[in-house]
This record gives C-alpha cells, sequence and structure tokens, in this order.
C-alpha cells in the first residue's frame, strides 16, 4: 500500500509541475499581451487617428500586431520541432497585401505595431523579475509612443504636405519661369508654396499636373 501510494506521487509530480508551468506561462501572456494591446491602442487611437482621421485600417494594424505578438511568443515559451517553427512562418509568408492604396506613412505605422508585438513577445532581462520586465516594456512602448507622437507634432519641425493639382497656364511650366510659376500657384490657391515639382505636361490640353509643397499651418 506504501509502495502504490509513494508511485502515485511520483507520477503526479509531473502533472502538478506541468499545471503550474501552464499557469505562470498563461500569467505571463495575460501581462504581455495587455501591456502590448494597451500600446497599440494609445498609438493607433490617440497618435495615427488624431493626426489622419482614418480608421479603415485599424483591423490591420491591430490583427498584424497580434499575429506577431502570438506567434513570437510561443516560439519563445513552447517548443516546437525545426519543421514545426518552419511550416508555421513559410504559412505566414503566403499573406501578401495589396500596397499600392497604402501611404509610406500607413506602411510605418504598420512596421511600428508589428515591432511592438515582437518587443513586448520576446524581451527577457536576465534575472530580473516579472514586474521588472513588465516596468521595462511599458518604458519602450512609452518611448515609441512618445517619439511618432512628436514626429508627428509640430514640436520638433514643422510638418511639410504634398498636393497634386491641374496647372493650366502652360507658359509658365518652363525652368526659366520656375519663380514665376510659384508666385501664380500662391496666388491662384491660396497657399503658401514652398517649393513645387512639375510631373505630366499635356500640350494637347494646354497642362500639367504640378506636386506642390506647403507647411502645415
Amino acid at each position: 500500500m506504501t509502495t502504490l501510494l509513494s508511485l502515485l506521487q511520483i507520477s503526479d509530480e509531473p502533472l502538478v509541475s506541468g499545471i503550474e508551468a501552464m499557469q505562470k506561462i498563461s500569467l505571463k501572456l495575460f501581462f504581455r499581451l495587455a501591456i502590448d494591446f494597451l500600446s497599440v491602442f494609445i498609438l493607433v487611437r490617440l497618435v495615427y487617428f488624431r493626426v489622419y482621421k482614418r480608421s479603415e485600417l485599424f483591423f490591420t494594424f491591430f490583427i498584424f500586431n497580434l499575429v506577431i505578438f502570438l506567434i513570437c511568443f510561443l516560439l519563445n515559451k513552447v517548443d516546437l520541432s525545426m519543421g514545426a517553427a518552419f511550416g508555421l512562418f513559410a504559412v505566414f509568408s503566403m499573406l501578401r497585401y495589396r500596397t499600392e492604396d497604402i501611404s509610406i506613412k500607413d506602411m510605418s505605422y504598420l512596421f511600428l505595431v508589428i515591432a511592438m508585438g515582437l518587443i513586448n513577445a520576446v524581451t527577457k532581462i536576465k534575472d530580473a523579475s516579472d514586474g521588472y520586465e513588465y516596468a521595462f516594456l511599458g518604458i519602450i512602448n512609452g518611448l515609441i509612443i512618445l517619439l511618432a507622437f512628436l514626429l508627428e507634432s509640430k514640436i520638433l519641425f514643422k510638418k511639410e504636405m504634398v498636393q497634386i493639382i491641374i496647372y493650366d497656364n502652360i507658359e509658365l511650366v518652363n525652368s526659366a519661369n520656375h519663380t514665376l510659376l510659384i508666385e501664380d500657384i500662391k496666388k491662384r490657391t491660396g497657399i503658401d508654396v514652398v517649393r513645387i515639382s512639375i510631373g505630366k505636361i499635356d500640350f494637347l490640353k494646354d497642362s500639367a499636373q504640378v506636386k506642390i509643397y506647403y507647411f502645415e499651418s
């Protein structure tokens, strides 16, 4: 009887240790995911949306961040075979998104949310407590958000805007009349144009595509 009880106790130890390990991983997953989601929400809702007033990419930002976070967290915490790991990334690499309608700024924010998911999933500090790691992650995410906010604001430098217009005075579309062309565009549009670049010229319609640059007021 004593031998049977001892065997049962021995057989229960791996089960108990496994449950404790799962609970520890679950707690880390919850806290790291909470930090990650809060940071991405602040970046997308309070920085990106405040400037561009666009919400159609919210789903893309959040789902990319979540998928990257979960993949990196699982690869970092769970023992996977090399074949399974390569297979997972092979499936993920098959995802292709059309980028014709996505601006450079949108792609930059997409890169930021992917990077934040990666940082929050795998960042470790040797011989540090979980609380210290969470505080460190909060500081790193805060710095990323602060940098994005400062770059989008007028605090560091003036924000240059770009607009394309169709210009009909073809006679001024000449390098010799560059100053006159800028003055005429300023007079017509009321925009304090800083510089211009000339695109397509249509001599049949006596018009040209002009890209004007100006600072946001």
